[in-house]
């Protein structure tokens, strides 16, 4: 990967002790030493307006990784004053802060980056790339899902973990569980795959776990332009799931496949030809998809993850804002466009499973 003109400097609020995303993070930056992390403010018993003004004019960006109730109020202080964001999805509890946000960084000139992590992953890119260059044809549908078993307990009696159970409550997570946790996650693979907006959606929402009233459960039927449909089935409660994100693009000329738990490969069928596997980092993937070699770190068979897509996203992002090229990862919007689709998932629940416009 390209070197930065220089080393980024950044802060971070939340991700301290038992944090899972937190370490992610600092993971992913350092992987390509992209940015060095000066100070943060771990615990919620610290003061995180304190640390913004103790690194104002120090930093280059501020990563925020605290539960969603603070992630307006602390990406909007960051803007205030003058530094980039990083923020954990989803960026905001509703439509109207993330539009907010999205105003306020257009007016200080800076970038609000939110990692719908699985963008960043070099196959995703080469699917994105593939139905750019009409390899699939004119797009008619999508199938998504994104199932974990996190909400299932071998012993019932056994307290909750601490780091899911602020996602069951409604005013620190927001009036959304499932859909804005890792739902957004496929609407965002949606339209970066495909290219296509979502118009509408029909959303049928359901809570089996007990300790919460929010949602842990969609299916959720939606209209693309160009006439395309999609559906997903996100869960918290699919029972042996691990993190199940799986994407099928189906065009014209040919479908494609992707499988999270198997990050490296992308399959393609085609009708009247034999089936395709594409693998990451291979000698022809530079011509196909310039980004998706580009963010490959290391040779074909080594397998890339989680993280890998992590850093991508963190290593676009300190590109752009250090000014050494425009960078491929989602801003501020899709994290406006997700939280429209949290907001109508919401209402189409609420109104008997119509169809909804975001």
């Amino acid at each position: 990967m390209k070197k930065l003109k220089r080393r980024l400097k950044y802060a971070m609020v939340g991700g301290g002790e038992n944090s899972f995303i937190g370490p992610i993070h600092r993971m992913a930056v350092r992987l390509d030493d992209t940015a060095d992390l000066i100070d943060g403010c771990y615990s919620h018993k610290d003061n995180w307006r304190d640390l913004i003004e103790r690194v104002r004019g120090k930093v280059d960006f501020l990563t925020i990784c605290t539960p969603n109730d603070s992630h307006y109020e602390i990406a909007k202080a960051a803007l205030d004053a003058d530094m980039h964001v990083f923020c954990e999805k989803p960026v905001s509890m509703n439509a109207k802060e993330a539009l907010e946000l999205q105003k306020l960084s257009l007016q200080k000139k800076k970038i609000i980056a939110v990692p719908f992590t699985y963008t960043g992953n070099a196959m995703i890119k080469l699917a994105r790339d593939l139905v750019r260059k009409g390899v699939l044809g004119r797009i008619c549908k999508v199938n998504i899902e994104y199932v974990q078993g996190s909400f299932r307990k071998i012993d019932p009696n056994e307290p909750t973990d601490a780091r899911i159970a602020w996602k069951k409550d409604p005013l620190r997570s927001g009036p959304s569980c499932v859909t804005a946790d890792i739902g957004v996650h496929a609407a965002a693979l949606i339209e970066y795959t495909t290219g296509l907006q979502i118009e509408s959606v029909l959303a049928d929402i359901s809570t089996f776990s007990k300790g919460t009233v929010l949602e842990d459960d969609a299916s959720i039927l939606m209209r693309l332009t160009s006439g395309a449909k999609a559906s997903l089935v996100t869960s918290k409660v699919a029972t042996g799931e691990e993190n199940g994100v799986r994407i099928r693009i189906y065009g014209e000329k040919a479908s494609c496949y992707w499988n999270q738990e198997d990050p490296n490969y992308l399959y393609v069928k085609y009708p009247f030809e034999p089936e395709r596997i594409y693998k990451r980092n291979a000698p022809y993937i530079a011509n196909l998809s310039p980004v998706a070699k580009r963010l490959s770190r290391i040779p074909a068979g080594h397998p890339e993850g989680f993280i890998e897509a992590f850093a991508n996203i963190y290593s676009e992002f300190c590109a752009t804002i250090s000014g050494v090229r425009k960078g491929d990862f989602p801003d501020i919007g899709t994290g406006v466009m997700t939280m429209k689709f949290v907001d109508a998932v919401l209402k189409s629940a609420r109104t008997g499973s119509r169809w909804v416009r975001l």
